[in-house]
């Protein structure tokens, strides 16, 4: 039996038509290269463009679409470019711009969030906009930024030429920080998600929100932004991208809060002999030094130099220009003829403190530190020395932020400074110790007429009605600061008028406000803002002066 013959003669053999049809082709087409298949079929592509070198195979062409032409500037596949989302946006081809989900708590903590990431585009899920609607009503801090966020999605959305499908341009609003986009969901995104997640809930909802544009477009990054630790989580256990909203913090977690004292290093004389210069005014003497320390010192920063066999130095940062820095010594407060209303500074911190509440330059004073290092007492006598003795304030007016450590015992009776005495234990037993330490003489009835003039001077105010106050020449105590806000802080330091001084007082360790942590409390939030300027000041205080067994239990506890 015969071998079979080539295709080529069997189809010559079986249609002869097909010999002249590839005759006439063959004329039309001379300059086709002899590498190109001969088939009517497959031919077709390749009779509109020559493949250049190292391209796919014909084979190939059939089963992937036909290449886009090539440009300079690189897009993303049209599969990958709907038209609800940010995959077509042109900051893409220049650096890593990533997409980032919202949760509603990030907007209900922070409306200002959506203009706070910079160059990159971020999405809303149709539910965060159900769950905004549902926030709006009331009067507390939440439902306020609600509706704060509504109305800048509104102006956002109402910009002449604004299109939503193509995505609102974050910066169109005078927010020039962000060049952005902001896109909505505007059509359903479908993604595969556990079975154990109820699809109902509204966090699984933008878990399969983010799932499904973290497949649409890959490689791009899409991380979800949340304030709730269980929704990261689980986005995390998903294997989707988590981060918390960051802007709120003052600091990280590496970060150290500015003491607002430095130690000098123990060559400091010796390095600093020739080329420090001093002189004396008045009471205080001062030194104008030079050298490496001088780029990490603060205005009203307290150093000292302890070393043995050396005298000691406690000063004041009071000037820095360019790499010189004026040092002013500090009036001793530890002596007995300097006590405050009878109170002496038993360390150095507390002498540190007591320089900065009895400075009429100074404006804003903040201390931090443990349990019974005495910030509460420091500030109640140099606030009465300078209410009742120098007249240079009119009374002291105290606050502070009424969050109960363990269940709320209900509504309190009577008026407003009835209501916010149980909340001013602390107040009670400072003024108490001050009035016993009144070494005048004048007996029960002398310390009972002295208690009735302190209480006549000093005035307890809820935080509550102090929107639009302006207090003039008080002496105001914010009490337990660490437990406010950065927009509480915010308000109550705004209240001072002409003459008023500000002392801010907490401990960051004994925070009990759920949703603040040591980054973001506003104590650590004026501490931080108002370092360097030259009318403010802080302190933290180190040391506990309670008692043998309050200072163990801080330390072991």
């Amino acid at each position: 039996m015969p071998l079979p013959p080539p295709p080529a003669q069997r189809g010559a053999r079986l249609s002869p038509d097909v010999i002249d049809l590839a005759t006439r082709r063959a004329k039309t087409s001379a300059a086709t290269p002899p590498s190109q298949p001969s088939s009517p079929a497959r031919s077709a592509p390749s009779a509109r463009t020559a493949p250049p070198s190292g391209s796919p195979t014909p084979a190939a062409l059939l089963q992937a679409p036909a290449p886009a032409p090539v440009s300079s500037t690189p897009k993303a596949p049209p599969a990958r470019r709907p038209k609800s989302t940010p995959g077509a946006r042109k900051a893409r081809t220049q650096g890593p711009a990533r997409l980032f989900v919202l949760d509603t708590n990030v907007l209900l903590h922070d409306p200002m969030a959506l203009f706070r990431f910079k160059e990159h585009d971020i999405f809303l899920p149709m539910i965060v906009l159900e769950e905004l609607d549902g926030h709006k009503k009331g009067m507390s801090e939440v439902a306020r930024n609600g509706r704060q966020t509504s109305r800048l999605l509104d102006a956002l959305a109402g910009v002449r030429g604004a299109d939503m499908a193509q995505g609102l341009k974050l910066d169109a609003t005078g927010h020039v920080e962000a060049s952005g986009h902001l896109f909505f969901q505007t059509t359903p995104l479908d993604a595969t998600m556990p079975a154990a997640l109820p699809q109902g809930k509204a966090d699984n909802q933008i878990l399969g929100v983010v799932a499904a544009l973290e497949t649409q477009h890959a490689p791009r990054e899409v991380v979800l932004v949340s304030k709730d630790i269980n929704m990261r989580v689980k986005a995390r256990a998903l294997g989707l991208h988590a981060e918390d909203y960051e802007n709120d913090k003052t600091l990280d977690d590496g970060d150290l809060l500015y003491a607002g004292v430095l130690q000098l290093p123990t060559d400091f004389w010796t390095r600093q002999s020739k080329t420090v210069e001093s002189w004396q005014s008045g009471s205080a003497t001062f030194y104008r030094i030079s050298g490496p320390v001088v780029p990490s010192l603060q205005i009203n920063q307290f150093v000292f130099f302890e070393a043995p066999g050396e005298p000691s130095l406690y000063a004041r940062v009071t000037e820095i220009q360019g790499k010189t820095a004026v040092l002013r010594t500090l009036k001793d407060y530890t002596h007995l003829k300097n006590a405050v209303w009878g109170v002496t500074a038993r360390n150095r911190e507390q002498n540190f403190a007591l320089n900065l509440l009895m400075d009429p330059e100074i404006d804003f004073v903040t201390l931090a530190g443990t349990a019974g290092t005495g910030k509460t007492l420091l500030a109640l006598a140099s606030g009465l020395t300078q209410v009742l003795d120098d007249r240079r304030y009119t009374e002291i007016i105290m606050t502070r932020a009424t969050v109960s450590v363990g269940e709320d015992i209900g509504f309190l009776p009577g008026t407003e400074e009835e209501k916010m005495g149980p909340w001013m234990g602390a107040l009670d037993d400072n003024l108490e110790f001050l009035s016993k330490g009144d070494g005048s003489g004048a007996g029960e009835w002398g310390r009972a007429a002295t208690n009735e003039l302190i209480r006549s001077r000093v005035k307890i105010k809820s935080m509550n009605f102090m929107r639009g106050r302006t207090f003039m020449n008080k002496w105001i105590i914010i009490d337990e600061a660490q437990n406010l806000t950065p927009k509480q802080m915010k308000t109550l330091i705004t209240r001072a008028g002409p003459g008023t001084k500000i002392i801010c007082m907490g401990n960051l360790a004994q925070i009990d406000t759920p949703y603040l942590t040591e980054g973001s409390s506003g104590l650590t939030y004026a501490v931080d803002r108002f370092k360097g300027w030259p009318h403010g000041g802080h302190v933290t205080l180190a040391r506990g002066e309670r008692s043998r067994l309050a200072d163990f239990a801080s330390e072991v506890l």
